[in-house]
């Protein structure tokens, strides 16, 4: 573990409010093994209600597992999850399925029914949870639209969006139901830098408009630095670094200078 302090010093009222706050999310000794690989071997993590926090980490060095564990789409050899006080390992479906209303998830493809319009993909979610008035949806997929800037696209199918499009009407999709955290399964891969831009300046003001606590799987150095309160850097499977993005960047440590700058064997030949 990097020596630099894991918790940085708190130096404005929000980050206070915040740290004396519990937090939206707490992982504590986590570990998982799938066949013969040890994927995460003692993650310990907090997420500040409120907060954005980016994880990042080499290809296949477990952050994805980590994400779908947050959400109980995987279950740990040994270890907790905290959501909102709630330790959600042992839950059943029935008690996660309450856990999921507060957490919210953007899978990397968007995940869109190809089946489905706009507007019957975004709504699934409330149809689903009973909601059967056509006017009610109606509305309330209008209100998601507006938020992603996608007004006046109900009717379009998945095979006529673009991948970005395709991310904005998933996003819209996971937090219709008004959960307090949303999780980000790589948002910006695959797309432009455009129009990756615009997906990072939406889940800022997602989090500033919504109050939104969000965590952000990445391996976009320069979507962590845009969107996130704090980075942790996942690697090995335990957390080697946690801190502001300025930490980071500030961060003299040999196997943090390889990963930021590329470099495969640390001596930048």
């Amino acid at each position: 573990m990097i020596e630099a302090p894991p918790s940085p010093e708190i130096s404005t009222k929000s980050d206070v409010a915040a740290a004396n706050s519990a937090p939206m999310i707490a992982v504590r000794s986590l570990t998982k093994k799938i066949g013969q690989q040890e994927i995460l071997r003692g993650v310990d993590l907090e997420v500040a209600t409120g907060e954005t926090l980016a994880i990042i980490g080499r290809s296949g060095g477990g952050k994805s597992v980590l994400l779908k564990h947050l959400v109980g789409l995987m279950t740990p050899d040994a270890g907790e999850i905290w959501i909102q006080g709630q330790n959600i390992i042992g839950m059943n479906e029935r008690q996660l399925g309450e856990i999921r209303k507060k957490v919210g998830i953007l899978f990397q493809s968007g995940a869109l029914f190809d089946s489905m319009t706009v507007e019957d993909n975004i709504s699934f979610p409330l149809r689903e949870a009973g909601e059967r008035d056509a006017k009610v949806l109606h509305t309330k997929v209008a209100e998601m639209l507006e938020v992603m800037e996608m007004e006046g696209q109900e009717n379009k199918m998945p095979e006529s969006l673009s991948g970005g499009m395709k991310k904005r009407v998933g996003l819209a999709r996971s937090i219709i139901r008004g959960p307090s955290c949303v999780l980000y399964d790589e948002p910006t891969s695959g797309l432009d830098p455009v129009v990756a831009d615009s997906i990072n300046r939406l889940i800022r003001r997602l989090q500033k408009r919504l109050g939104v606590t969000s965590v952000v799987v990445t391996h976009d150095m320069k979507s962590a630095f845009d969107v996130a309160n704090h980075i942790a850097y996942l690697h090995e499977g335990r957390i080697y670094f946690y801190g502001t993005p300025t930490q980071l960047q500030q961060a003299r440590d040999p196997i943090l200078q390889d990963f930021l700058l590329g470099r495969s064997d640390g001596r930048g030949d």
